[in-house]
């Protein structure tokens, strides 16, 4: 028993030694002169797990420790963090010097390496131009909100008297409605298909990147496979049937003159990607937390319903939201806003480096990423007045939205192409939502805010006629 013991405490410190040495090579490995202060973690993993489980404790922890730039190793490569505002509005507005998006490995490798995130230079104008003429004000005034209004009425239209997993539901319903836009005629019948593959693709891209059986990264590659297939299928079909379609998929397959931007069919389909993607983690996340914060505060749901009310009184029960409609719900814009800043449905955005670089009198090496970290902001009391307060009216001052610091849906040359679209799904769901129905909590679910929002055992509410 004695010999046991011995034994064990030995391979203890063999094993500590181990981990010691590991942490002090990984270190001096990133030990460069003039490099930002901070700690490198573990070989390959870095300080991933960390980031992950901790969030914005471990962002505060290591600013409190070594100031608002110091590097890291998260998501599978060195990175250099901002939690500087001056600094990311440098770094977002200045891609051309030196940078270049940085997303990581996992996201890449899913998305399709012709997703807008991806490219750059004249790739990534000619990829967002393409995406911007699909979403442009005229295409959504003509074609894309006729569609969603249709897809959210129908789609809120059984909800009477029910438990639902409102969570669930808004994941359903941003997927599906990004579908009908862009495959009008055919989303009803590869949605069943679809659907499941694209939630394991989205969970692919926030993993690491580590090719194993029974890893997210495995299930996101297999999921991206289907999906490719799928979508190849729909592209010849369209090209054999040779009928006339009024969807973003048509644009896009478009050869006549009005499509200034001919894609080949790889470029199509990870755009299709991009566009569901895009749109699907934004539109879900900020309608469920619109719903939660709404039932929190009952005079911001009463202000918000008058506002609906009002424009339903001006139309017959059958008439569609429209395009004119949108622009005077000018409080239900400020409820998306203030959810979209109190829960940070973003957190940051990463940026990578083409050459050594220097920035706040630091090296930060070439190849590494930036992560620009924008949560902070959301939380200033010099630009939000008591920062935790769910309070809309903030955002009735248009100059607020204006601002420099407005980083909710992204700055510089990558802001959020599909902002106005993305504005104009939550508001023609919650406009069907709240003149519909009242809605109550049940559960009590925990929140979770890092690295997504989301409910781990999802967001029941009952459900009951207005």
């Amino acid at each position: 028993m004695a010999l046991f013991m011995v034994v064990l405490v030995l391979l203890f410190i063999l094993a500590l030694s181990v981990c010691t040495a590991l942490l002090r090579w990984n270190e001096l490995k990133f030990s460069k002169k003039g490099l930002p202060p901070g700690t490198m973690g573990w070989p390959i993993f870095g300080e991933t797990t960390e980031f992950l489980k901790q969030g914005p404790n471990f962002m505060k922890n290591q600013r409190a420790r070594y100031g608002s730039f110091f590097k890291s190793h998260i998501l599978g490569c060195p990175t250099a963090v901002s939690m500087d505002p001056e600094l990311n509005r440098y770094i977002l507005m200045n891609e051309a010097k030196g940078l270049v998006p940085g997303y990581p490995q996992s996201m890449l490798d899913i998305l399709g390496k012709c997703n807008i995130a991806a490219v750059h230079g004249s790739t990534h104008k000619q990829m967002r131009g393409a995406l911007l003429a699909l979403i442009s004000p005229t295409m959504i005034k003509q074609q894309l909100l006729p569609k969603i209004d249709e897809f959210m009425r129908n789609f809120v239209s059984d909800w009477d008297n029910k438990i639902i997993d409102i969570q669930e539901k808004t994941k359903q319903m941003a997927f599906l409605s990004s579908l009908k836009q862009i495959a009008s005629v055919e989303s009803t019948s590869i949605a069943q298909e679809f659907m499941p593959e694209f939630f394991k693709l989205v969970l692919g891209t926030l993993s690491l990147p580590i090719d194993l059986p029974g890893t997210n990264y495995r299930r996101g590659l297999k999921a991206r496979k289907i999906i490719l297939t799928i979508l190849k299928q729909l592209i010849e079909k369209r090209r054999g049937n040779q009928e006339s379609h009024k969807d973003m998929l048509a644009y896009l397959m478009s050869k006549d003159d009005n499509n200034r931007y001919k894609l080949s069919d790889d470029e199509i389909i990870d755009q299709i990607i991009t566009i569901l993607y895009s749109g699907y983690e934004t539109v879900s996340t900020t309608s469920m937390m619109a719903v939660k914060y709404l039932h929190d505060h009952p005079s911001i749901l009463e202000e918000l319903r008058k506002e609906h009310m009002a424009l339903r009184e001006k139309k017959r029960p059958e008439d569609p939201i429209e395009w004119n409609d949108l622009k005077p719900m000018k409080f239900t814009r400020a409820v998306i806003f203030e959810t979209s800043r109190l829960a940070t449905i973003v957190n940051g955005v990463l940026r990578k480096t083409t050459e050594e670089m220097e920035l706040n009198g630091f090296v930060v090496p070439k190849g590494w990423r930036i992560y620009v970290y924008t949560r902070e902001i959301n939380y200033d009391p010099f630009i939000y007045p008591d920062p935790l307060a769910f309070n809309p009216w903030r955002w009735m001052d248009k100059s607020l939205e204006s601002q420099s610091n407005f980083l909710i849906f992204g700055g510089g040359t990558r802001q959020c192409p599909g902002k106005e679209l993305g504005i104009a799904e939550i508001s023609t769901f919650l406009h069907y939502f709240i003149t519909r129905y009242r809605w109550e909590e049940i559960g009590g679910e925990k929140l979770m805010k890092f690295p997504r929002v989301e409910a781990p055992n999802g967001l029941n509410i009952r459900v009951s006629s207005y």
